[in-house]
Formats: C-alpha cells, sequence, structure tokens
C-alpha cells in the first residue's frame, strides 16, 4: 500500500531533495495501474491531473497542476519480471550502441561526435515522441511551469533521453529524478548529459537492484556509463553477488557469447528482482525522510 501523505508540492528549488524524490517515485509506481486506477491515485495522492500518452509498449503519463509540469515514464515491462530486458543487455548489447538516425539523431548530434546511445531506448523514445512532446509542450505553452522527468526502470532510461530532446527543442527541464534506471550509452554520451544537466540529474539506485549495472556485465559493452549524480540505497550485501557475477564473466574470452556464463548472470540478476521493484525504492527514499 503506498503512503499516501506523500502529496508535497514540487518546488522549484535547486539540488536534491529525498521530498521530491519520494513524490516522484510515488508517480512511477502508479504508472504500472490501469490507466482509470492510475489517473484517480495520481489526482488523489500527489495532486496532479494526468493523461497517459501510449504507443505500443511504451507509456509516459503527462502531468500538472498549478506549480508544475510533470512526465512520468512507465517501464514497460511488468515489474515482478525482467525476462525482457535478457537480449536487450545481455546478448546484444554491444549491437545496441549506436549513432542516432533520422529526426532523433538531429537532436542528439549536440551530445558530441564520440556519443554513442542505446539503439533499443532510441527506438522507443522516437516512437512515443510526437504525442508526447505535443502533450508537454501544449501543457508549457499554457502556463510556463519548472518540468521534471521521472522513470523507472527502462522508464529511467527513456526520462533521461527524453528530457534531452525537450532541452533541445527549447522546453527546459528542471530536474530528473531516475530508479532502477540501465545504462543509456557510452561515456561520451553520459559526460554529455552532465555537461547538458549539471546538478539536475539524481538517478537512484539501490546496491540491490542490479539492473542500473546493466549492461556492463557483459565483456561486449563495457563502454556504456552513468550519468551522474548516483543517489545509492539499500544494503551492500548485494556487492558481493555483483562481484561474483563480474567474476563469471570474465573467466571466458567471449564473455555472454558463453551460454552458460549468461544464464549463470541472468539467474543472480533475477533472484534480486525484489530490490528493482518500485515499492522497495519508495521504502527506501522513505527511510531518508525519517
Amino acid at each position: 500500500m503506498l503512503n499516501s501523505s506523500t502529496g508535497t508540492v514540487l518546488s522549484p528549488t535547486k539540488g536534491h531533495s529525498p521530498k521530491h524524490a519520494h513524490y516522484l517515485a510515488t508517480l512511477c509506481d502508479l504508472a504500472y495501474y490501469d490507466q482509470d486506477k492510475a489517473g484517480r491515485e495520481i489526482r488523489e495522492q500527489l495532486n496532479l491531473d494526468a493523461k497517459l500518452v501510449s504507443v505500443d509498449n511504451t507509456q509516459a503519463y503527462v502531468c500538472e497542476n498549478e506549480g508544475s509540469i510533470v512526465v512520468g515514464f512507465r517501464g514497460s515491462e511488468n515489474p515482478t519480471s525482467l525476462d525482457g530486458l535478457k537480449d536487450w543487455f545481455l546478448t546484444n548489447a554491444r549491437n545496441f550502441l549506436v549513432l542516432p538516425e533520422g529526426r532523433i539523431g538531429t537532436d542528439f548530434a549536440a551530445a558530441g561526435v564520440g556519443a554513442r546511445f542505446h539503439k533499443g531506448f532510441m527506438e522507443a523514445l522516437a516512437e512515443v515522441w510526437d504525442p508526447l512532446y505535443d502533450a508537454v509542450n501544449s501543457a508549457f505553452e499554457k502556463k510556463e511551469r519548472p518540468v521534471w522527468v521521472t522513470g523507472h526502470s527502462l522508464g529511467g532510461a527513456l526520462a533521461l533521453l527524453a528530457s534531452w530532446r525537450f532541452h533541445q527543442q527549447f522546453i527546459s527541464v528542471h530536474q530528473i529524478y531516475t530508479f532502477g534506471a540501465p545504462m543509456i550509452g557510452n561515456a561520451a554520451a553520459a559526460e554529455a548529459f552532465h555537461k547538458e544537466f549539471p546538478g539536475k540529474i539524481f538517478r537512484y539506485v539501490d546496491r540491490g537492484d542490479l539492473v542500473p549495472r546493466l549492461p556492463t556485465m557483459s565483456m561486449l559493452s563495457n563502454e556504456y556509463g552513468h550519468c551522474q549524480t548516483e543517489i545509492v540505497v539499500g544494503s551492500s550485501a548485494i556487492e558481493s553477488a555483483a562481484r561474483a557475477i563480474t567474476d563469471a564473466a570474465e573467466k571466458t574470452v567471449d564473455g555472454m557469447i558463453n551460454g552458460d556464463v549468461t544464464e549463470s548472470i541472468w539467474a543472480s540478476l533475477t533472484g534480486g528482482i525484489s530490490s528493482h521493484l518500485m515499492g522497495n525504492y519508495i521504502a527506501r527514499i522513505g527511510e531518508e525522510l525519517t
């Protein structure tokens, strides 16, 4: 059950705020509800009017009140299952690190010639972009307010990439909070985000959640890097498991090409799924508030 006391009003202050993190984490959790229930709960708990933007498996809620515009991306996977992530992050990770092309490539050209991004994330964002941008731009033109962007798991990756596109298309993003998000691109891409959004990215990671370590557990994808700033919560016990996973991958020259190693790593990832759930992140952030 969600904590209904999370009706905090977002304030356009600088820097990290656990209260803002708890508020946005609640939105990410509510995004997994069916549309009617999500809309009601977002209104009741967060005092936001919410509009769902959905194309195939990519969903985002564009929310607003008098003081804020909030874009919340839903993770495209069932929050209690990670099976859909397997090929994206382990088997095909290197092939998915690309220079975007077409309209979306124009927006990301400003990241620099060396920046490369996860192909699957770019395709998902491109698919939903037109209706998403129209909804956010409409709210922004009606009344200019601070824009917050958030997401969980794959939704966190999309939150980062969407923030870049909003910025390139003259919608300023105030802050970005992600929860359990994987890496979106290589080190050059991460550095570009650091320069574009200084002090505006807050990436929550539970030590027990191994998804934020993806795709770098694959020897074929060690070019990936994370955006800053990382906010770490949870127990450190899982770190030994993470080291064991990395050691297993390094025992074979072909890394993720070896099926036994892939299955071993995947078993460890799915074994720690409870740390990846939004309920866990909400509880961990709640501990910061007490």
